[in-house]
């Protein structure tokens, strides 16, 4: 479970360094992964949005591979995906 607290701390961790092998020294007990916010489906809700940054839900539930997921209860780690820039 992740909670809206620690969320929130990751968000303003990732403002000062968005990768996740940072965030991964910040927060050891959390999966980090990251990709472009256009690899993300838009059947997946952003749990967190900071400038440069749409963060997501990911879960190890399975014991299998990561996966996304909307559900802030099973979450073991967060997705931070870069926003394109349109222009």
């Amino acid at each position: 479970m992740i909670s809206a607290t620690q969320l929130a701390q990751v968000g303003e961790a990732a403002l000062l360094d968005g990768s996740a092998a940072a965030l991964r020294q910040r927060f050891p007990e959390l999966h980090f992964s990251e990709c472009s916010e256009d690899d993300v489906s838009p059947r997946y809700k952003i749990a967190f949005s900071i400038p440069g940054y749409e963060l997501y839900y990911i879960t190890g539930a399975t014991g299998h591979c990561l996966e996304l997921t909307n559900d802030a209860e099973i979450a073991t780690g967060i997705l931070i995906a870069a926003k394109v820039d349109d222009e």
